[in-house]
């Protein structure tokens, strides 16, 4: 995985897709549900990549 979207505290659509290995419009799908880790920012929406490690621990237990 890339050093830098390692150390990044959001992530954008891509870095998202590309981190999850999913395609957009799940990414999107997961992004705006209340999982926890959607950050919305104007019209965008990032991930918030502690919160989404724990959501993916939690979803694989």
């Amino acid at each position: 995985m890339d050093k830098v979207l390692v150390d990044k505290k959001l992530l954008n659509i891509k870095e998202f897709c590309d981190y999850l290995g999913i395609g957009q419009t799940k990414a999107r799908e997961l992004l705006r549900g209340h999982n926890g880790f959607g950050v919305q920012i104007g019209n965008r929406w990032y991930a918030n990549r502690s919160k989404l490690d724990q959501w993916i621990d939690r979803q694989t237990e």
